[in-house]
């Protein structure tokens, strides 16, 4: 099975739109031991200048944001509580903005995302949470600041989801952020059981 990474354009709009549109997509991990993808079923958008939840707050330029600081999609990978999560980085360049991927829904590659997450019991526990997608399809640290429209790991065309479908909500873990935490900057697929949390059925729609 053969997958093509969506064009670089696709990257050029607003972090808030870039974040809806990627529901849906299939995000592709090809590694030495195999190939493994999944629907991405729920996202959640971080402006960096006006967003104490990002980590370039106030245009906080660091080794670590300085790929936000680039063009619009490419890779930032950084480690937190030893998991490693992946973001899109979004927004024109010098406004460092990024969209954090949050859940997939499997879809090939099931038998290496279950020798990866050795403790996973059933395909929900494979890449329902950001640190867990990242093991099973094998996205590291080291992928940060590789191209989104290109191989190894990239963003291929995947599935319609309707606009009805796309729900909206608050993000999830950024209790320390202000008024920040209260934005409705998280988007996700209706029902979806790969969605992390259990909270997700009584969100408003967007």
């Amino acid at each position: 099975m053969t997958f093509e990474p969506v064009q670089a354009s696709f990257y050029e709009r607003s972090t808030l739109e870039l974040a809806k549109f990627l529901i849906g997509k299939l995000l592709v991990k090809e590694t030495d031991k195999g190939t493994a993808s999944g629907w991405i079923v729920e996202t959640e958008a971080y402006i960096g200048p006006v967003d104490q939840a990002a980590h370039s707050f106030n245009n906080r330029r660091t080794k670590r944001t300085e790929v936000m600081f680039g063009p619009p999609g490419y890779v930032y990978t950084y480690v937190m509580h030893t998991h490693c999560l992946v973001n899109v980085v979004s927004g024109a360049e010098n406004h460092p903005e990024a969209v954090l991927i949050r859940a997939l829904e499997p879809y090939t590659g099931i038998e290496l995302m279950y020798e990866r997450r050795e403790k996973a019991k059933k395909d929900r526990d494979l890449t329902s949470g950001p640190g867990k997608l990242t093991k099973a399809l094998g996205i590291v640290k080291e992928d940060y600041g590789r191209p989104f429209f290109e191989r190894p790991l990239f963003i291929a065309e995947g599935k319609v989801v309707a606009p009805e479908e796309i729900v909206v909500g608050p993000r999830v873990g950024i209790d320390n952020s202000g008024e920040a935490k209260h934005y409705p900057w998280r988007f996700f697929v209706k029902g979806n059981r790969f969605v992390s949390g259990a909270k997700h059925l009584n969100k408003m729609q967007c």
